[in-house]
């Protein structure tokens, strides 16, 4: 494949993701993933700096206020630190995904499936390199890219007076250019405004 279709369509695809956090899965929701790593962090050190990277300004002091309540309460026996530790997380997690226009659906368990795609994002920030992520969504882009370009020219070359056909035929049509015009729609965006988050 040329480099620099390869390349287009990963920027196309890396930003048509980074524009729907509501559809993604976030790993930030589980009990393994980086915002709750780094709250019980700060739940262990008593101190909040590790967690305010994950909020927005606005909300720092609901947060502050139950990281407080928790410290004052979670050395009282197991039972209370368990709760109070959870509400703290949960408090924190639900701001983070409100922060990013996503929807709170609680806390998921410690190793949970979300995919192919988190697992390559966080191995390239570990390892500084895109490679893994970039194959992965590309390989997938065009999987699906092919499929419905392939159905759509199949479908092409109908009788005119075949109505089903004709039919037929628009839904494929449809189907492809749905599959491809958000990856341009979210590079046209991303390109007009700064990102926030």
């Amino acid at each position: 494949m040329n480099t620099q279709i390869s390349t287009l369509l990963t920027l196309l695809l890396v930003t048509l993701f980074s524009l729907t956090p509501i559809l993604s899965q976030a790993h930030c929701d589980s009990m393994d993933g980086p915002v709750v790593q780094d709250a019980q962090i700060a739940l262990e050190n008593g101190d909040i700096t590790p967690v305010l990277k994950w909020i927005t300004e606005e909300q720092e002091r609901e947060v502050q206020t139950t990281f407080s309540e928790t410290l004052e309460i979670r050395d009282m026996n197991e039972k209370v630190r368990k709760v109070a530790d959870r509400h703290f997380l949960e408090t924190l997690v639900r701001l983070h995904r409100e922060s990013e226009g996503a929807p709170y659906t609680g806390l998921k368990p410690a190793g949970t499936d979300f995919g192919p795609a988190i697992p390559a994002g966080d191995n390239a920030l570990e390892t500084g390199s895109l490679k893994e992520v970039r194959n992965l969504i590309v390989k997938t882009f065009e999987e699906g890219l092919h499929k419905h370009f392939d159905e759509m020219i199949e479908a092409k070359d109908y009788n005119p007076e075949n109505i089903e056909a004709g039919r037929e035929f628009v839904h494929k049509y449809v189907k492809f250019m749905h599959y491809v015009e958000p990856v341009y729609e979210a590079v046209k965006a991303e390109n007009a405004t700064p990102h926030s988050h």
